[in-house]
Formats: C-alpha cells, sequence, structure tokens
C-alpha cells in the first residue's frame, strides 16, 4: 500500500466514489453497468485494485471522496475574497466558523505529528497527518504549505505547485509558502513562475527579503536568462532539442567548470577540466545535476564551501586533485554529497534549500 503513488491513490478514492455513488442510490441501478466499466477502465490504467479494501482505505482515510472535495469548496470560498470586494481582510477570507476550538486543537497536534514525520524523512506519513489537519481546519496556509514541502521531498513537485498555490492565495503573507512554490514551479520547469514567486515572497518579507528567497530568486532568473538566450540562437542546445536543453532540463555548469578552472566544454581548458558532456552521460553525475537544479540553494553552498573552493584554487593551479576519500571525511563535504546524489531522501533534504524550509 505504501508503495502506491499520489494518482493511484486518487484512483482508488475514485472508483470508490463510484462504486458508493451505486450503491447509495446517488445513481440509478440501471447506471451500474457503465459505472462497472468505467471502474475497471480506471483500475487497469492505473494499475490498481479497487477490490483490495485495505488499499482503497489507505487512500481515503477516515473521509471519501465527496467528503474530500467538500474540504476543497470550503478552502476556495475561504481563499477568495467575494465579488466586488475591495478589502483583503473581508468577511470572504476569514477561516470558516464551522471550524471549532477543538477541532482546531486537533488539527494543531496532526500538524505537530506532520512536523516530527518530516524530520524522520518519513514524508509520505507526513502528508497523510497534514491532509487530517487540513480536514479538520481547512483553509490553514500552514498546513498546506507544509505539505507542499513534503509532496517536494517526494518530488511530487505537480501535488506541491498546488498546495503552494492554495497557501499564497489564502494567507500571501505567510512568505514559506511562497518560497515552496517556487521551488515546485522550478521543478516543473517553470523558471519565470519560480522567480515570480521568489519576488512575491521577498516583497511580503519585506527589507529586501531573506537571503534566502534572494537566493532562489537568482537562482529562477539565471535559468529565464539562460533560456532566453537560448532561444534567440539557432546553433543553441535549445534550439538543437539537445539533452538538458528543455524546460526544467540540466543547469548550465558553466560556472561548476570555471570553479574548477576548465572551460566546460569538449577537451577542457588549461586547468584539466574534463569533458562535461561525458560526466553527465554518467547516470550517476546526471543524478547529482538534477538535483542541483530542484535545490536553489545547493550550487551557492557548493561554490561558497572554502574547502572546495580550496580544491579548485588548487587544481586551477597545475596543483592536481586531491585525495577524494580523504576529502570526503570531512563531515560537511559527506552531507552535501548526499544531499546531491539522494535528494529528498539525503540529510536535511525535507527541511533544508530555499524553497522547502523547515515545517511551521
Amino acid at each position: 500500500m505504501s508503495s502506491l503513488t499520489s494518482k493511484q491513490r486518487l484512483a482508488l478514492a475514485i472508483c470508490d466514489f463510484l462504486n458508493t455513488s451505486v450503491s447509495d442510490g446517488t445513481l440509478p441501478v440501471d447506471d451500474k453497468d457503465n459505472i462497472e466499466v468505467a471502474v475497471n477502465c480506471i483500475a487497469e490504467s492505473f494499475k490498481v485494485d479497487p477490490a483490495d479494501t485495505a488499499a482503497v482505505q489507505s487512500a481515503i482515510g477516515s473521509q471519501n471522496l465527496t467528503q474530500i472535495y467538500g474540504v476543497y469548496e470550503k478552502l476556495k470560498t475561504t481563499a477568495k475574497p467575494a465579488a466586488g470586494s475591495t478589502s483583503s481582510s473581508s468577511t470572504a477570507a476569514a477561516p470558516p466558523t464551522t471550524v471549532s476550538e477543538e477541532d482546531k486543537k486537533k488539527a494543531e497536534g496532526l500538524k505537530g505529528q506532520g512536523n516530527r514525520a518530516m524530520s524522520q524523512q518519513d514524508y509520505q506519513t507526513a502528508i497523510d497527518l497534514y491532509s487530517q489537519a487540513l480536514a479538520l481546519h481547512p483553509g490553514n496556509a500552514i498546513f498546506l504549505s507544509n505539505r507542499a514541502a513534503a509532496y517536494s521531498a517526494l518530488k511530487d513537485h505537480e501535488s506541491a505547485r498546488a498546495d503552494a498555490e492554495a497557501a499564497v492565495d489564502i494567507d500571501p503573507k505567510y512568505t514559506k509558502a511562497w518560497s515552496r512554490l517556487g521551488l515546485a514551479r522550478f521543478a516543473l520547469g517553470d523558471a519565470r513562475g519560480a522567480m515570480e514567486a521568489y519576488q512575491a515572497g521577498i516583497d511580503n518579507e519585506g527589507n529586501g527579503g531573506s537571503e534566502a528567497m534572494k537566493k532562489g530568486y537568482e537562482t529562477a532568473k539565471r535559468r529565464v536568462d539562460e533560456l532566453e538566450a537560448d532561444s534567440s540562437s539557432p546553433t543553441s542546445p535549445a534550439a538543437r532539442g539537445s539533452p538538458g536543453a528543455g524546460a526544467g532540463g540540466m543547469p548550465d555548469l558553466g560556472s561548476l567548470a570555471s570553479m574548477f578552472g576548465g572551460a566546460g566544454g569538449p577537451g577542457g581548458g588549461a586547468g584539466g577540466m574534463p569533458d562535461l558532456s561525458s560526466i553527465m552521460s554518467n547516470p550517476m553525475f546526471a543524478s547529482m545535476a538534477q538535483n542541483l537544479m530542484s535545490n536553489p540553494d545547493m550550487m551557492n553552498n557548493l561554490m561558497s564551501n572554502p574547502r572546495l573552493r580550496q580544491m579548485a584554487e588548487q587544481f586551477g593551479s597545475g596543483g592536481g586533485m586531491p585525495d577524494m576519500a580523504s576529502l570526503m571525511n570531512d563531515p560537511n563535504i559527506a552531507d552535501m554529497a548526499r544531499n546531491f546524489m539522494g535528494g529528498a531522501g539525503g540529510p536535511g533534504a525535507g527541511a533544508g534549500g530555499a524553497g522547502r524550509g523547515a515545517p511551521q
């Protein structure tokens, strides 16, 4: 059950909704055959088993799809001001009055459990707990933002973007949500949208914005500039359709190459930088580069690490490469490498970076 993806769990919830709609009289019995065909098609397409009651229960939790959608409709109502309203403090934007203090307290407890699950890198459990908190207290921007961070940690960036967008609609002043929206959009290849999200976060933070938010903005802006430069050049990788040039593709490793004294192109430069195209054909390095793209702070940490900077200067001046075993004995370098290669599972991946941040 735990191996099911978010989309597979949604497919099971839809199958449960359709089957229940026949059994509870929502749909006439005459439609039963059509419903069975629909359920079978969904089950076959998404490779799920609607007859597996444990899997269905895990997918829908304590509420069925109709109740979950009811939460969403309440969230929409609380997120948008009433038509014609000119005040951001209109009654339509206030939390629903039906949420009792007892439910709010329970929801806070579930959020705390979700935060602990995040710290233990148990991201799916965190998502389930934040979802339960939202069922009790719909329209809570913090719960949505925290769930967005958990989705990002699992690389479900579509779900992360949806939660972060809902969170900033509800509370534009909650800047962590803008940061998480920037990360999700960037990971989905929407560099301009990421730049806009980080800019909104900077504006709402005031005083020029935090360093993490500014780094996220600068990373997204560089990517926008690269894409614009590529699109204007007929010989660019983007125009040729080469790997890594598309939306959300591989980063420009020129700055990384220059750090090691090389030109970044085939054959390298005087500093002896190896052919980057050969390096990137290695799946391990390709995975590392993808992780660099999905975490705006990671490249900055790499470039600013004094040990790596010293190594680069030594290498660029002809001093040769250092002993890599000795280098990896440095706990900071080892942790950084795990983050590069481990993605969401690396130490601190659920709480670090400009876009993920520690849960509230």
